[in-house]
Protein backbone atom coordinates (compact mmCIF):
# COMPACT_ATOMS: atom_id res chain seq x y z
CA UNK A 1 0.00 0.00 0.00
CA UNK A 2 1.46 3.16 -0.53
CA UNK A 3 2.41 5.62 2.29
CA UNK A 4 -0.48 8.77 2.76
CA UNK A 5 1.48 11.79 4.08
CA UNK A 6 -2.08 13.20 4.88
CA UNK A 7 -3.47 13.51 8.46
CA UNK A 8 -5.09 15.63 11.07
CA UNK A 9 -5.49 15.13 15.01
CA UNK A 10 -8.29 13.28 14.85
CA UNK A 11 -6.63 10.43 13.44
CA UNK A 12 -3.23 10.36 15.46
CA UNK A 13 -2.41 7.03 16.50
CA UNK A 14 0.88 8.32 18.60
CA UNK A 15 0.23 12.18 19.19
CA UNK A 16 -1.85 14.20 21.81
CA UNK A 17 -2.04 17.89 20.96
CA UNK A 18 -3.41 20.40 23.56
CA UNK A 19 -3.63 24.08 23.39
CA UNK A 20 -4.31 26.35 26.67
CA UNK A 21 -4.01 30.02 25.47
CA UNK A 22 -0.27 30.74 24.19
CA UNK A 23 1.12 27.21 25.28
CA UNK A 24 0.71 24.03 23.29
CA UNK A 25 1.57 20.89 24.72
CA UNK A 26 2.88 17.97 22.24
CA UNK A 27 2.56 14.44 23.69
CA UNK A 28 4.33 11.37 22.61
CA UNK A 29 1.85 8.22 22.97
CA UNK A 30 3.20 5.70 20.61
CA UNK A 31 0.91 3.09 19.93
CA UNK A 32 3.13 0.14 20.46
CA UNK A 33 0.45 -1.96 17.59
CA UNK A 34 0.02 0.75 14.70
CA UNK A 35 3.68 0.90 13.02
CA UNK A 36 3.18 0.82 9.38
CA UNK A 37 5.55 -2.44 9.12
CA UNK A 38 3.32 -5.58 10.09
CA UNK A 39 4.74 -7.14 13.16
CA UNK A 40 6.85 -4.59 14.17
CA UNK A 41 6.06 -3.26 17.68
CA UNK A 42 6.78 0.32 18.48
CA UNK A 43 7.58 -0.36 22.34
CA UNK A 44 9.39 2.54 24.48
CA UNK A 45 7.91 5.50 22.01
CA UNK A 46 10.30 4.37 19.52
CA UNK A 47 8.85 5.46 16.05
CA UNK A 48 8.62 4.52 12.18
CA UNK A 49 7.89 7.17 9.48
CA UNK A 50 3.79 7.18 10.56
CA UNK A 51 4.96 8.48 13.80
CA UNK A 52 6.50 11.28 12.35
CA UNK A 53 4.17 12.31 9.87
CA UNK A 54 1.81 12.97 12.51
CA UNK A 55 4.54 15.25 13.90
CA UNK A 56 5.09 17.20 10.95
CA UNK A 57 0.96 17.66 10.64
CA UNK A 58 1.36 19.04 14.50
CA UNK A 59 4.48 21.24 13.60
CA UNK A 60 2.28 22.45 10.25
CA UNK A 61 -0.93 23.01 12.47
CA UNK A 62 0.58 24.77 15.44
CA UNK A 63 1.37 27.07 12.84
CA UNK A 64 -1.46 28.01 10.95
CA UNK A 65 -4.58 27.10 13.07
CA UNK A 66 -2.53 28.18 16.48
CA UNK A 67 -1.62 31.42 16.33
CA UNK A 68 -1.69 32.31 19.88
CA UNK A 69 0.03 29.38 20.49
CA UNK A 70 3.84 31.15 21.56
CA UNK A 71 5.62 27.90 23.06
CA UNK A 72 5.21 24.16 22.43
CA UNK A 73 6.36 22.16 24.91
CA UNK A 74 7.26 18.91 23.65
CA UNK A 75 6.95 15.39 26.51
CA UNK A 76 6.33 11.88 26.74
CA UNK A 77 3.14 10.50 27.77
CA UNK A 78 5.01 7.25 28.84
CA UNK A 79 5.99 7.10 32.44
CA UNK A 80 9.63 5.65 31.92
CA UNK A 81 10.63 7.02 28.72
CA UNK A 82 10.93 9.83 26.70
CA UNK A 83 12.04 8.20 23.31
CA UNK A 84 13.52 5.55 22.32
CA UNK A 85 14.11 6.65 18.89
CA UNK A 86 14.16 4.84 15.47
CA UNK A 87 12.32 1.53 16.02
CA UNK A 88 15.29 -0.81 15.34
CA UNK A 89 13.04 -4.18 14.00
CA UNK A 90 11.55 -1.56 11.48
CA UNK A 91 15.43 -0.51 10.24
CA UNK A 92 16.11 -3.92 10.21
CA UNK A 93 13.22 -5.07 7.77
CA UNK A 94 12.89 -2.10 5.37
CA UNK A 95 14.27 -1.38 2.21
CA UNK A 96 17.41 0.65 1.82
CA UNK A 97 15.04 3.41 -0.06
CA UNK A 98 12.89 3.17 3.23
CA UNK A 99 15.45 3.78 5.63
CA UNK A 100 17.20 6.46 3.57
CA UNK A 101 13.57 8.69 2.81
CA UNK A 102 12.33 7.94 6.26
CA UNK A 103 15.43 9.61 7.84
CA UNK A 104 14.96 12.81 5.34
CA UNK A 105 11.55 13.20 6.11
CA UNK A 106 12.72 13.27 9.80
CA UNK A 107 15.70 15.70 9.30
CA UNK A 108 13.04 17.76 7.58
CA UNK A 109 10.58 17.77 10.36
CA UNK A 110 13.59 19.06 13.02
CA UNK A 111 14.54 21.62 11.11
CA UNK A 112 11.06 22.87 10.71
CA UNK A 113 10.42 22.27 14.47
CA UNK A 114 13.92 24.93 14.71
CA UNK A 115 12.35 27.38 12.14
CA UNK A 116 9.16 27.67 13.88
CA UNK A 117 11.45 29.20 16.78
CA UNK A 118 13.82 31.18 14.29
CA UNK A 119 10.79 32.70 11.93
CA UNK A 120 7.43 31.60 13.22
CA UNK A 121 8.74 32.99 16.94
CA UNK A 122 7.11 29.76 18.36
CA UNK A 123 9.57 27.78 20.37
CA UNK A 124 9.45 24.45 21.23
CA UNK A 125 10.56 23.11 24.63
CA UNK A 126 11.82 19.42 24.96
CA UNK A 127 10.77 17.98 28.48
CA UNK A 128 13.15 15.06 29.33
CA UNK A 129 11.12 13.32 32.26
CA UNK A 130 13.09 10.04 31.75
CA UNK A 131 15.49 8.44 29.09
CA UNK A 132 16.09 9.98 25.75
CA UNK A 133 17.83 8.41 23.58
CA UNK A 134 18.90 7.93 19.80
CA UNK A 135 16.00 9.77 17.64
CA UNK A 136 14.62 10.65 20.82
CA UNK A 137 17.87 12.52 21.68
CA UNK A 138 18.27 14.04 18.46
CA UNK A 139 14.22 15.26 18.34
CA UNK A 140 15.60 17.03 21.58
CA UNK A 141 17.77 18.66 20.10
CA UNK A 142 15.57 20.54 17.40
CA UNK A 143 14.16 22.06 20.12
CA UNK A 144 15.19 25.23 21.40
CA UNK A 145 15.66 24.69 25.03
CA UNK A 146 15.91 20.87 26.34
CA UNK A 147 15.33 20.23 30.12
CA UNK A 148 16.31 17.19 31.99
CA UNK A 149 15.02 15.93 35.28
CA UNK A 150 18.09 15.22 38.04
CA UNK A 151 16.55 11.74 39.15
CA UNK A 152 19.84 10.08 38.85
CA UNK A 153 17.61 7.81 36.11
CA UNK A 154 17.14 9.75 32.69
CA UNK A 155 20.04 10.03 30.56
CA UNK A 156 20.09 11.36 27.07
CA UNK A 157 21.93 9.21 24.67
CA UNK A 158 23.42 8.55 20.90
CA UNK A 159 24.08 4.90 21.23
CA UNK A 160 23.81 3.90 17.36
CA UNK A 161 27.35 3.62 16.78
CA UNK A 162 27.94 1.04 19.62
CA UNK A 163 24.55 -0.69 19.77
CA UNK A 164 24.03 -0.14 15.74
CA UNK A 165 26.68 -0.02 13.79
CA UNK A 166 24.84 2.97 11.96
CA UNK A 167 24.97 6.83 13.08
CA UNK A 168 22.64 9.40 14.34
CA UNK A 169 20.65 9.67 11.21
CA UNK A 170 18.54 12.83 12.06
CA UNK A 171 20.76 15.51 12.64
CA UNK A 172 22.49 14.58 15.84
CA UNK A 173 26.23 14.63 15.44
CA UNK A 174 26.13 17.98 13.19
CA UNK A 175 23.74 19.73 16.19
CA UNK A 176 25.96 18.55 18.75
CA UNK A 177 28.92 20.78 17.44
CA UNK A 178 27.14 23.31 15.14
CA UNK A 179 24.32 23.76 17.06
CA UNK A 180 25.00 23.10 20.68
CA UNK A 181 28.96 23.74 20.18
CA UNK A 182 29.88 20.53 22.01
CA UNK A 183 33.37 19.91 22.28
CA UNK A 184 34.74 17.55 19.49
CA UNK A 185 36.35 15.13 21.86
CA UNK A 186 33.04 15.27 24.06
CA UNK A 187 30.86 14.38 21.43
CA UNK A 188 33.27 11.59 20.55
CA UNK A 189 32.78 9.78 23.77
CA UNK A 190 29.24 10.75 24.20
CA UNK A 191 28.49 8.89 20.69
CA UNK A 192 30.59 5.91 21.56
CA UNK A 193 28.85 5.06 25.12
CA UNK A 194 25.63 3.27 24.82
CA UNK A 195 24.30 4.17 28.27
CA UNK A 196 24.30 7.79 27.22
CA UNK A 197 25.26 10.89 30.00
CA UNK A 198 22.82 12.11 32.84
CA UNK A 199 22.59 15.10 35.57
CA UNK A 200 25.29 17.45 36.13
CA UNK A 201 27.67 15.89 33.19
CA UNK A 202 25.03 16.69 30.70
CA UNK A 203 24.30 19.77 31.62
CA UNK A 204 28.43 20.71 31.80
CA UNK A 205 29.30 19.32 28.10
CA UNK A 206 26.71 21.48 26.56
CA UNK A 207 24.15 18.55 25.79
CA UNK A 208 21.38 20.09 27.80
CA UNK A 209 19.68 23.22 29.03
CA UNK A 210 18.51 22.83 32.54
CA UNK A 211 18.58 20.18 35.27
CA UNK A 212 15.99 20.24 37.81
CA UNK A 213 15.25 18.23 40.82
CA UNK A 214 12.33 16.71 40.68
CA UNK A 215 10.61 18.50 43.54
CA UNK A 216 10.54 21.46 41.13
CA UNK A 217 10.43 19.61 37.97
CA UNK A 218 6.46 20.49 36.91
CA UNK A 219 6.69 24.12 38.44
CA UNK A 220 10.23 24.79 36.48
CA UNK A 221 8.42 23.26 33.40
CA UNK A 222 5.85 25.76 33.74
CA UNK A 223 8.05 28.61 34.29
CA UNK A 224 10.32 28.10 31.71
CA UNK A 225 7.03 27.73 29.15
CA UNK A 226 6.00 30.77 30.11
CA UNK A 227 9.36 32.69 30.02
CA UNK A 228 9.76 31.38 26.34
CA UNK A 229 6.28 32.11 25.69
CA UNK A 230 6.78 36.17 26.91
CA UNK A 231 9.88 36.31 23.69
CA UNK A 232 7.34 35.47 21.17
CA UNK A 233 5.55 38.31 19.01
CA UNK A 234 2.82 36.17 17.67
CA UNK A 235 -0.61 37.54 17.92
CA UNK A 236 -2.59 36.49 21.26
CA UNK A 237 -6.22 37.13 19.64
CA UNK A 238 -5.70 36.15 15.90
CA UNK A 239 -7.98 33.74 14.81
CA UNK A 240 -6.22 30.82 13.03
CA UNK A 241 -6.76 29.14 9.47
CA UNK A 242 -8.02 25.68 9.72
CA UNK A 243 -6.11 23.30 7.24
CA UNK A 244 -9.03 21.16 5.83
CA UNK A 245 -8.48 17.77 4.59
CA UNK A 246 -6.39 18.14 1.29
CA UNK A 247 -8.05 17.06 -1.80
CA UNK A 248 -6.29 14.87 -4.31
CA UNK A 249 -6.84 11.95 -6.71
CA UNK A 250 -4.69 9.46 -7.91
CA UNK A 251 -5.04 6.88 -10.54
CA UNK A 252 -2.40 4.65 -12.40
CA UNK A 253 -0.64 7.47 -14.66
CA UNK A 254 -1.75 11.01 -12.75
CA UNK A 255 -1.99 12.60 -9.27
CA UNK A 256 -4.19 15.64 -9.67
CA UNK A 257 -5.28 18.37 -6.57
CA UNK A 258 -6.83 21.37 -7.36
CA UNK A 259 -4.18 23.57 -8.85
CA UNK A 260 -1.38 21.00 -9.80
CA UNK A 261 -1.24 18.06 -12.39
CA UNK A 262 0.89 15.53 -11.82
CA UNK A 263 1.37 13.21 -14.91
CA UNK A 264 3.37 9.72 -14.33
CA UNK A 265 5.28 8.47 -17.17
CA UNK A 266 6.51 4.82 -15.94
CA UNK A 267 8.60 3.68 -19.13
CA UNK A 268 9.85 7.55 -19.58
CA UNK A 269 10.95 6.90 -15.93
CA UNK A 270 9.62 10.54 -15.11
CA UNK A 271 7.02 12.40 -13.50
CA UNK A 272 5.82 16.38 -14.76
CA UNK A 273 4.28 18.74 -12.46
CA UNK A 274 2.09 21.29 -14.25
CA UNK A 275 1.53 23.52 -11.62
CA UNK A 276 -1.72 25.99 -12.32
CA UNK A 277 -1.56 29.66 -10.99
CA UNK A 278 -4.67 31.25 -9.48
CA UNK A 279 -7.52 32.90 -11.66
CA UNK A 280 -7.02 35.81 -9.71
CA UNK A 281 -5.39 37.13 -6.64
CA UNK A 282 -6.91 36.31 -3.25
CA UNK A 283 -8.98 39.02 -1.62
CA UNK A 284 -8.21 38.06 1.95
CA UNK A 285 -5.70 35.39 2.83
CA UNK A 286 -6.76 35.09 6.25
CA UNK A 287 -11.38 35.00 4.84
CA UNK A 288 -10.09 32.68 1.84
CA UNK A 289 -7.88 30.29 4.83
CA UNK A 290 -7.12 27.16 3.30
CA UNK A 291 -8.26 27.44 -0.45
CA UNK A 292 -6.57 30.57 -0.98
CA UNK A 293 -3.82 29.68 -3.96
CA UNK A 294 -0.87 30.21 -2.66
CA UNK A 295 -1.50 27.78 0.61
CA UNK A 296 -3.57 25.52 -1.44
CA UNK A 297 -0.85 25.41 -4.31
CA UNK A 298 1.95 25.13 -1.54
CA UNK A 299 0.33 22.01 0.02
CA UNK A 300 -0.38 20.45 -2.88
CA UNK A 301 3.30 20.76 -4.30
CA UNK A 302 4.39 19.52 -1.15
CA UNK A 303 2.14 16.27 -1.04
CA UNK A 304 3.09 15.47 -4.20
CA UNK A 305 6.58 15.96 -3.59
CA UNK A 306 6.52 13.50 -0.51
CA UNK A 307 4.08 11.06 -2.36
CA UNK A 308 6.70 10.54 -5.74
CA UNK A 309 9.54 10.55 -3.03
CA UNK A 310 8.40 7.12 -1.06
CA UNK A 311 5.80 5.55 -3.39
CA UNK A 312 7.28 6.01 -6.99
CA UNK A 313 11.16 5.66 -6.34
CA UNK A 314 11.57 4.52 -10.46
CA UNK A 315 10.53 7.86 -11.40
CA UNK A 316 14.03 9.49 -11.03
CA UNK A 317 13.42 12.51 -13.84
CA UNK A 318 10.65 15.34 -12.59
CA UNK A 319 10.27 18.16 -14.83
CA UNK A 320 8.15 21.65 -13.70
CA UNK A 321 6.04 23.30 -15.51
CA UNK A 322 3.55 26.16 -14.92
CA UNK A 323 0.86 27.65 -16.55
CA UNK A 324 -1.23 30.98 -15.35
CA UNK A 325 -1.07 34.74 -15.55
CA UNK A 326 2.29 36.25 -14.18
CA UNK A 327 0.36 39.56 -13.34
CA UNK A 328 -1.65 37.39 -10.88
CA UNK A 329 1.04 35.69 -9.44
CA UNK A 330 2.99 38.89 -8.74
CA UNK A 331 0.01 40.18 -7.08
CA UNK A 332 -0.43 37.18 -4.61
CA UNK A 333 3.61 37.80 -4.19
CA UNK A 334 2.72 41.37 -2.85
CA UNK A 335 -0.05 40.16 -0.24
CA UNK A 336 2.41 37.18 0.79
CA UNK A 337 5.40 40.02 1.24
CA UNK A 338 2.63 42.04 3.92
CA UNK A 339 3.67 42.43 8.15
CA UNK A 340 1.02 39.55 8.86
CA UNK A 341 1.23 36.92 11.10
CA UNK A 342 -0.64 34.75 8.42
CA UNK A 343 1.06 35.81 5.26
CA UNK A 344 4.85 34.80 6.80
CA UNK A 345 3.60 31.60 7.46
CA UNK A 346 2.31 30.55 3.84
CA UNK A 347 5.91 32.28 2.69
CA UNK A 348 7.66 29.73 5.28
CA UNK A 349 5.70 26.99 4.23
CA UNK A 350 6.80 27.73 0.47
CA UNK A 351 10.40 28.26 1.44
CA UNK A 352 10.19 24.53 3.10
CA UNK A 353 8.57 23.34 0.06
CA UNK A 354 11.24 24.35 -1.93
CA UNK A 355 14.27 22.93 -0.18
CA UNK A 356 11.86 19.78 -0.18
CA UNK A 357 12.96 20.09 -3.92
CA UNK A 358 16.44 20.93 -3.59
CA UNK A 359 17.52 17.70 -1.01
CA UNK A 360 14.97 15.49 -3.14
CA UNK A 361 17.28 12.52 -4.99
CA UNK A 362 15.29 13.57 -8.18
CA UNK A 363 16.63 15.39 -11.70
CA UNK A 364 14.94 18.72 -11.65
CA UNK A 365 13.96 20.07 -15.66
CA UNK A 366 11.90 22.94 -15.68
CA UNK A 367 10.58 23.79 -18.98
CA UNK A 368 9.75 27.50 -19.85
CA UNK A 369 7.20 27.20 -22.50
CA UNK A 370 4.13 29.88 -24.30
CA UNK A 371 1.48 29.97 -21.66
CA UNK A 372 3.64 29.42 -18.89
CA UNK A 373 3.98 31.49 -15.73
CA UNK A 374 7.63 31.45 -14.26
CA UNK A 375 6.87 35.11 -12.24
CA UNK A 376 8.29 35.82 -8.35
CA UNK A 377 7.24 32.29 -6.44
CA UNK A 378 6.50 29.90 -9.26
CA UNK A 379 9.83 31.70 -11.30
CA UNK A 380 11.59 29.56 -8.02
CA UNK A 381 11.27 26.17 -9.72
CA UNK A 382 13.23 27.58 -12.75
CA UNK A 383 15.91 28.21 -10.10
CA UNK A 384 15.29 25.10 -8.17
CA UNK A 385 16.18 23.06 -11.56
CA UNK A 386 19.07 21.66 -12.46
CA UNK A 387 18.05 23.13 -16.15
CA UNK A 388 15.63 25.37 -16.98
CA UNK A 389 14.96 25.66 -20.72
CA UNK A 390 13.04 28.03 -22.36
CA UNK A 391 11.20 28.33 -25.73
CA UNK A 392 12.17 31.42 -27.86
CA UNK A 393 8.91 31.71 -29.55
CA UNK A 394 5.54 32.40 -29.26
CA UNK A 395 2.51 30.52 -29.80
CA UNK A 396 -0.56 32.88 -30.08
CA UNK A 397 -1.31 35.54 -27.29
CA UNK A 398 1.21 33.74 -24.81
CA UNK A 399 4.80 33.81 -25.44
CA UNK A 400 7.29 32.26 -23.20
CA UNK A 401 8.22 34.77 -20.47
CA UNK A 402 10.11 34.78 -17.22
CA UNK A 403 9.31 37.26 -14.72
CA UNK A 404 11.35 38.17 -11.34
CA UNK A 405 9.55 39.15 -8.33
CA UNK A 406 11.06 40.82 -4.80
CA UNK A 407 10.12 37.22 -2.86
CA UNK A 408 13.61 35.86 -5.50
CA UNK A 409 16.04 38.14 -3.49
CA UNK A 410 15.54 37.10 0.03
CA UNK A 411 12.02 35.44 0.95
CA UNK A 412 13.05 31.70 -0.18
CA UNK A 413 16.41 30.72 1.09
CA UNK A 414 18.11 27.49 0.70
CA UNK A 415 19.30 25.39 3.43
CA UNK A 416 23.02 27.41 2.32
CA UNK A 417 21.57 30.78 3.65
CA UNK A 418 21.57 31.88 0.51
CA UNK A 419 18.80 32.92 -2.46
CA UNK A 420 18.76 30.43 -5.47
CA UNK A 421 19.87 33.66 -7.45
CA UNK A 422 22.52 34.23 -5.24
CA UNK A 423 23.71 30.70 -5.14
CA UNK A 424 23.66 30.71 -8.81
CA UNK A 425 25.44 33.67 -9.21
CA UNK A 426 27.62 32.70 -6.51
CA UNK A 427 31.16 35.17 -6.76
CA UNK A 428 29.29 37.24 -9.16
CA UNK A 429 27.95 40.47 -7.79
CA UNK A 430 26.89 42.22 -10.80
CA UNK A 431 25.47 39.44 -12.57
CA UNK A 432 22.73 39.22 -9.32
CA UNK A 433 22.71 42.78 -9.31
CA UNK A 434 21.88 42.84 -13.02
CA UNK A 435 19.07 40.19 -12.37
CA UNK A 436 17.74 42.43 -9.27
CA UNK A 437 17.44 45.21 -11.50
CA UNK A 438 14.93 43.66 -13.64
CA UNK A 439 12.70 42.76 -11.05
CA UNK A 440 8.87 43.00 -12.76
CA UNK A 441 10.35 42.72 -16.23
CA UNK A 442 8.91 40.22 -18.97
CA UNK A 443 11.80 38.36 -19.57
CA UNK A 444 11.63 36.90 -23.35
CA UNK A 445 14.22 34.10 -23.72
CA UNK A 446 16.81 35.83 -25.33
CA UNK A 447 17.04 38.52 -21.49
CA UNK A 448 16.47 35.81 -19.76
CA UNK A 449 19.61 33.94 -20.96
CA UNK A 450 21.74 37.14 -21.23
CA UNK A 451 20.78 37.83 -17.66
CA UNK A 452 22.49 33.88 -16.68
CA UNK A 453 18.58 32.94 -15.48
CA UNK A 454 17.86 30.10 -17.78
CA UNK A 455 20.18 27.50 -18.95
CA UNK A 456 19.35 27.82 -22.87
CA UNK A 457 16.73 29.06 -25.41
CA UNK A 458 15.84 26.59 -27.91
CA UNK A 459 13.71 27.98 -31.28
CA UNK A 460 10.77 26.38 -31.81
CA UNK A 461 10.97 24.74 -34.52
CA UNK A 462 13.87 22.65 -32.52
CA UNK A 463 11.90 22.42 -29.50
CA UNK A 464 10.20 18.86 -29.63
CA UNK A 465 12.95 17.18 -30.59
CA UNK A 466 15.57 19.00 -28.06
CA UNK A 467 13.13 18.53 -25.69
CA UNK A 468 12.63 15.09 -26.36
CA UNK A 469 16.55 14.07 -26.86
CA UNK A 470 17.66 16.12 -23.64
CA UNK A 471 14.44 14.04 -21.02
CA UNK A 472 15.71 10.51 -22.79
CA UNK A 473 19.38 11.26 -22.11
CA UNK A 474 18.81 12.10 -18.86
CA UNK A 475 16.94 9.45 -17.87
CA UNK A 476 19.18 6.60 -19.35
CA UNK A 477 21.96 7.84 -17.06
CA UNK A 478 22.92 6.10 -14.01
CA UNK A 479 20.30 7.35 -10.83
CA UNK A 480 23.25 6.48 -8.03
CA UNK A 481 25.60 8.81 -10.08
CA UNK A 482 22.87 11.30 -10.88
CA UNK A 483 21.87 11.56 -7.04
CA UNK A 484 25.57 12.30 -5.96
CA UNK A 485 26.17 15.02 -8.75
CA UNK A 486 22.92 16.89 -8.02
CA UNK A 487 23.43 16.94 -4.79
CA UNK A 488 26.94 18.23 -5.03
CA UNK A 489 25.91 20.56 -7.92
CA UNK A 490 23.04 22.39 -5.92
CA UNK A 491 24.68 23.69 -2.65
CA UNK A 492 27.59 25.75 -3.57
CA UNK A 493 28.65 28.17 -1.10
CA UNK A 494 28.65 28.38 2.08
CA UNK A 495 28.02 24.98 4.60
CA UNK A 496 25.64 25.24 7.16
CA UNK A 497 24.25 23.00 10.05
CA UNK A 498 21.77 22.00 7.32
CA UNK A 499 23.59 21.54 4.55
CA UNK A 500 26.45 19.25 7.10
CA UNK A 501 23.01 17.37 7.85
CA UNK A 502 21.91 16.91 4.06
CA UNK A 503 24.99 16.71 2.35
CA UNK A 504 27.71 14.82 4.69
CA UNK A 505 25.51 12.96 7.28
CA UNK A 506 23.25 11.93 5.27
CA UNK A 507 25.55 10.84 2.57
CA UNK A 508 27.52 8.86 5.06
CA UNK A 509 24.49 7.00 6.71
CA UNK A 510 23.11 6.08 3.24
CA UNK A 511 26.36 4.67 2.67
CA UNK A 512 26.88 3.20 5.63
CA UNK A 513 23.30 1.64 5.58
CA UNK A 514 24.33 -0.07 2.81
CA UNK A 515 27.39 -1.82 4.58
CA UNK A 516 26.81 -5.51 5.55
CA UNK A 517 28.32 -4.49 9.32
CA UNK A 518 24.77 -2.83 9.36
CA UNK A 519 22.29 -4.11 6.95
CA UNK A 520 24.16 -7.24 6.09
CA UNK A 521 22.64 -11.06 7.43
CA UNK A 522 25.30 -10.83 10.51
CA UNK A 523 24.79 -7.14 10.78
CA UNK A 524 24.09 -5.23 14.09
CA UNK A 525 20.73 -4.25 12.66
CA UNK A 526 19.39 -7.75 12.02
CA UNK A 527 20.99 -9.04 15.10
CA UNK A 528 20.30 -6.25 17.62
CA UNK A 529 18.40 -8.28 20.40
CA UNK A 530 19.33 -11.96 19.55
CA UNK A 531 22.15 -12.30 21.67
CA UNK A 532 24.41 -12.94 19.00
CA UNK A 533 27.08 -10.36 18.88
CA UNK A 534 27.48 -8.60 15.28
CA UNK A 535 30.22 -9.06 12.53
CA UNK A 536 32.11 -5.76 11.29
CA UNK A 537 34.58 -5.77 8.69
CA UNK A 538 37.83 -5.03 10.02
CA UNK A 539 38.91 -3.24 7.01
CA UNK A 540 38.72 1.02 6.55
CA UNK A 541 37.19 2.28 3.50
Amino acid sequence: MPIDFRTDPSRYRHWRLACEGPVATLSMDVDPAASLFPECELKLNSYDLGVDIELADAVQRLRFEHPEVRVVVLRSAKPAVFCAGANIRMLGRASHGHKVNFCKFTNETRIAIEEAAAESHQPWLAVLHAPAAGGGYELALACAHIMLIDDRRAAVSLPEVPLLGVLPATGGLTRLTDKRRVRRDRADVFCTTEEGVRGRRAQEWGLIDELVPPSRWEDAVAARAGALAATSDRPAEARGIALTPLERSITDTTIDYPHLHVALDRPGKRATFTLRGPDRAPADLHAEGAASWPLAAARALDDAILHLRINEASLGLWVLRTEGDPATILATDTLLAADDWLAREIRLFWKRVLKRLDVSSRSLIALIEPGSCFAGTLAELAFVADRAVMHAGAEGNAPARLTLGACNFGSYKMGNGLTRLATRFLGAPDAEAAAHAAIGQALDADSADALGLITESIDPIDWDDTIRLLLDERASFSPDALSALEANLRFAGPETMETRIFGRLSAWQNWVFQRPGAAGDAGALHRYGSGTKPEFDPERV
